[in-house]
Order: structure tokens, then C-alpha cells, then sequence
């Protein structure tokens, strides 16, 4: 099993569980201990960054512009990720490839609200976990596919618009996919 970490996931358009579909995941980690990942395309309600990090006592002046807060996934739901560029990293961040990181810690929510963290980042609650061998079960079961991940799908702003992006980047036909898994 080679690492997906730093690839994006795309849910397949037949995708039964409803918290994933049409969802586009970047993922953190994979190995043989599970995966985990941030879904990168769904919000949680309308609750903006400025507002939690009102409920934190963290100041925020130098927050340009109402960044949402994204639905991470169904996993630790009250738990906050900031997905985000790695020009800024910390003592907690976890690099994936040379482009991202990942930080859970309120250092970077300060840092943020200062105006001083990363030059792109997103915050999420909750992540996308899977135990060992069982993403690479749902990959074979045509679940998901992968595709390298670049920032503008990862941090754009227009959510509707990423899935369809992403599918885009492997030059799929949405019209000519198939749940059926195919065997030699």
C-alpha cells in the first residue's frame, strides 16, 4: 500500500452515506494504521470563523474578510483543524508533502486572528477517520477516487463548484461511472 497522504479523495456519485456525499477530502495521513482526512467542501451551518473565535476569547482584528467553518467530518465534531498552507508550521503541525499542514492547537487560532498564521488555511471541526485497511477497502469497492490536491480546490471558496473540479482533474465522464467493481 503506497500513501494517499496530500491526495485529495472524491466521493464516487453513488456514495451512500450521506455525511460524504459529493464530498472532496483532503487527506492528512494513510498508512497502515487508517487514515484520516478533512472533508474540504461541506460547512457546519453558518458559523464563521470570527464567531468561534468570539466563543474562544481569542481576538481577531487582524481576520480579513468571513471565513466559514467547515465540516471536517462525523469523527471528534467538537475537535478543530486548521488545514493550511505550510509557510507557517509550529511545534504541533503535522507537514503533508511540501505544500500543507495540519495544526490543532489554539496557537494558530491566535496567530490567525492576528493576522499573522498561515497565507491560506481552513478551519474545520471534526475529521474523516478510517481504521486500518478500511479506506483501502472502500477505494477497491469504488467508493472513492484520488487525485493529487492543489490549493485552489483545497481552499476556494466556491464549495459547489470542488467536487465537479476535482472529478474534473482526472478527466472522469460522471456520466460513464460505474458502482460496479470490476475483476479480472
Amino acid at each position: 500500500m503506497s500513501s494517499l497522504a496530500g491526495q485529495l479523495l472524491v466521493a464516487m456519485p453513488h456514495m451512500q452515506d450521506h455525511r460524504f456525499q459529493r464530498s472532496v477530502i483532503y487527506l492528512c495521513a494513510h498508512n497502515e494504521e487508517g487514515a484520516m482526512g478533512l472533508v474540504v467542501n461541506k460547512l457546519i451551518g453558518n458559523l464563521t470563523l470570527v464567531e468561534l473565535l468570539d466563543q474562544l476569547s481569542i481576538p481577531h482584528d487582524g481576520i480579513v474578510g468571513t471565513p466559514r467553518v467547515h465540516f471536517g467530518g462525523p469523527v471528534e465534531s467538537g475537535r478543530g483543524f486548521v488545514l493550511h498552507s505550510a509557510d507557517y508550521v509550529e511545534e504541533g503541525s503535522l507537514v503533508v508533502g511540501n505544500e500543507m499542514a495540519l495544526t490543532a492547537t489554539l496557537d494558530i487560532l491566535r496567530a490567525i486572528g492576528r493576522g499573522e498564521g498561515p497565507r491560506k488555511s481552513l478551519l474545520a471541526l471534526g475529521y474523516a477517520g478510517w481504521g486500518a485497511g478500511q479506506l483501502d477497502s472502500e477505494l477497491q469497492q469504488n467508493g472513492w477516487l484520488h487525485v493529487p490536491a492543489d490549493e485552489d480546490i483545497v481552499f476556494g471558496r466556491d464549495l459547489e463548484k470542488k467536487w465537479f473540479r476535482a472529478m474534473a482533474k482526472l478527466g472522469v465522464d460522471l456520466t460513464a461511472l460505474s458502482g460496479e467493481a470490476g475483476h479480472a
